[in-house]
């Protein structure tokens, strides 16, 4: 059993800011329960300093705190820069505070100032050496009295957080493009400052660009504004860095209702408006669960191909991959994750990474609630039953056993790790346990409470345990055991209390398979009436074993190799690759230069080095590329150096 420190009892929401409920200067002190009917050995053990300090910056957020970020920044295509300003507001913890310490990556620095008196003085800096992970450490002095600081520096073509894309790597071939991704540690990419999910910002911006092109952000905008390259954003609500977002191009909007619109390039905008057309519904089932939205607007871009996620949740602007316009709606249950962060990870947000599962598992939970409130049980039971495969698959393939339990370890070596099914299926399976116990009338309650507690507050595993113990925990004492809980939340794997999801759905697939590999047509396989997820369950259960012939016999009948659907397409390939099917190859190559998905492409790249196609995936990869997002390119690099 892997209790320790890990379960802390501190929070590390941010102190001082307007929306947060906690206005203290200083870590409150672990209580335990003195709940009714729950035994004082309840409780977790007192955090220690690696349980609250967030390892992945450099930055002093527990001496002084930025609060406020207000950028002016040019957008330049031909050198691949950002250039201008950025202001930082803060608030000192300590009396004896002489320095601000901040994380940079890869930024060119000019000049640094503090503000005092309503004076504007040059002050020195020290900027630390590269690291592969984390950047640099930039430690700035403060004077006696300063309560700002104004950074002028340029951003490098080569941050890993800032996509450019030519004109070329776009739909219409004119214009340029770039968008960020930041999650986790890549906002310093673009901004110095104290890059970790421990302080949450406001932040006003003022970009400027190209006047063919417009610029939006994660912020306060005019969806229906002018194009004049001169563009102003606000963000009043108090957001971790991560969230920081910024996309340009020759981008259009269409409304689907008066505060939920998509914005895209011109040549998806429809097909994405139609897809996202029910976006209105999940908010509304999410309200109806969980309490109002609070973040205005709730906008959606679709972003170029080479988009390296499925959704990123930045508020008020979620960013999509193309690869969910299936036109069918049968992948929209991303748009209900990311919809769904603005309850939590947006509105209540991890401290640290090795707590990714507050953010990911709460909702993913969220997520399938809310397919089930749309879309019936059956469907929900359909995308818990793939996640849990997924999920299995992930514990399997660990390098380490300490990666597989929900609160990740002290020596996480790097942010990533924490983001793979563990953290979003595994956290979905434990609230699922905890609702089964429970009840679910009690558990909704439950959660609605604590979105309510922690909004706008970035906590720890431990403040949700701590949490969960007063006020649900305590009004049922024999629900669960404190050996249940840990067994969740601490050690290694998935405990035998994990759903068995059963889908009749998929049984009836199951059944037509069995028909068919003993002998049946393919003709007889009655599929007009499948889902994507009927489809997925079809292809990830064809035997190890399947002939060439039968591969030939389904991918003539139901034309797998060219599907449009890149879920089903990227099943079949991994198929494929293994059962060495020649005639997916050809549409594979395209795949793999066309789509830019991490959760399609890694695994597709990792199949073919493990099934003896490395030359061969190593002529894709060097056409494919130039073309990735540079997160891409780094994960991918590592498989074809083994």
């Amino acid at each position: 059993m892997r209790i320790s420190a890990a379960a802390s009892v501190v929070s590390l929401s941010v102190l001082a800011l307007a929306c947060s409920r906690n206005d203290q200067a200083s870590e409150p002190e672990p209580s335990a329960s003195d709940a009714p009917g729950v035994e004082q050995e309840a409780s977790w053990p007192a955090p220690t300093a690696a349980d609250i300090r967030d390892p992945f910056t450099y930055a002093n957020y527990q001496d002084v705190r930025v609060t406020h970020v207000d950028l002016d920044l040019a957008v330049d295509f031909e050198t691949k820069t950002l250039t201008g300003t950025a202001e930082l507001d803060f608030e000192r913890l300590s009396d004896d505070v002489s320095a601000l310490v901040l994380d940079a990556n890869d930024l060119n620095i000019e000049m640094i100032e503090t503000h005092a008196d309503g004076d504007w003085v040059t002050t020195s800096y020290d900027l630390g050496a590269d690291d592969d992970i984390m950047g640099s450490r930039l430690e700035i002095a403060l004077p006696d009295g300063a309560d700002k600081v104004r950074v002028t520096y340029a951003t490098s073509p080569e941050a890993e957080g800032i996509q450019w894309l030519s004109p070329e790597q776009t739909a219409s071939g004119e214009h340029p493009f770039l968008f960020t991704q930041f999650q986790p540690l890549l906002a310093r990419t673009m901004v110095p400052l104290q890059d970790t999910p421990a302080v949450r910002i406001t932040y006003d911006a003022r970009i400027t660009t190209p006047p063919e092109l417009i610029a939006i952000m994660s912020a306060r905008q005019d969806p229906t504004g002018e194009r004049d390259g001169d563009y102003s954003f606000r963000m009043s609500q108090p957001i971790p860095s991560y969230l920081l977002a910024l996309a340009v191009g020759d981008i259009e909007f269409q409304a689907i209702n008066d505060h939920i619109g998509v914005y895209a390039e011109e040549y998806i905008l429809q097909a994405s408006a139609e897809e996202f057309e029910d976006t209105p519904k999940m908010e509304e089932a999410m309200e109806r669960l969980y309490g109002p939205y609070l973040w205005d607007r709730y906008d959606l871009i679709v972003l170029p191909p080479s988009f390296p996620f499925g959704g990123m949740e930045n508020p008020r602007l979620s960013f999509m991959t193309p690869t969910l316009i299936a036109g069918d709606k049968s992948l929209t249950n991303v748009v209900a994750h990311e919809l769904a962060h603005s309850w939590s990870g947006n509105l209540v947000t991890n401290a640290t990474w090795r707590d990714a599962w507050l953010n990911e598992g709460f909702t993913s939970y969220v997520e399938n609630r809310t397919m089930e409130a749309l879309y019936g049980e059956e469907r929900a039971v359909m995308e818990r039953h793939l996640d849990k495969a997924s999920l299995m698959r992930d514990v399997q393939e660990a390098e380490r056993p300490a990666l597989t339990a929900l609160k990740m370890p002290a020596d996480l070596a790097h942010p990533d790790d924490a983001f793979s099914q563990v953290s979003y299926a595994g956290g979905m399976f434990f609230l699922k346990f905890l609702e089964e116990r429970f009840g679910r009338d009690a558990f909704d309650a439950f959660l609605r409470s604590y979105f309510d507690e922690y909004a706008f507050q970035s906590i720890t595993t431990a403040d949700f345990l701590s949490y969960f113990e007063d006020h649900l925990w305590a009004d049922q004492p024999q629900a669960v055991t404190k050996e249940e809980i840990d067994a969740w939340v601490f050690e290694p794997g998935f405990p035998d209390t994990i759903e068995d999801p059963q889908s009749d759905a998929f049984e009836r697939v199951s059944a037509q398979m069995d028909t068919w590999l003993g002998g049946g047509d393919v003709s007889g396989l009655q599929t007009s009436e499948w889902t994507t997820h009927e489809w997925l369950h079809f292809i990830n259960n064809l035997p190890e074993d399947i002939s060439i012939d039968q591969m030939s016999a389904l991918d003539g009948q139901f034309d797998l190799s060219t599907s449009q659907n890149a879920e089903i397409a990227n099943a079949w390939y991994l198929k494929a690759i293994k059962a060495s099917y020649e005639p997916a190859f050809e549409p594979l190559d395209a795949f793999l230069i066309r789509v830019g998905r991490g959760k399609f492409i890694y695994r597709l790249y990792q199949a073919l080095v493990d099934n003896g196609r490395r030359e061969w995936a190593q002529s894709v990869y060097e056409r494919a590329r130039p073309g990735y997002h540079p997160i891409a390119q780094r994960r991918i690099d590592g498989i074809m150096a083994g």
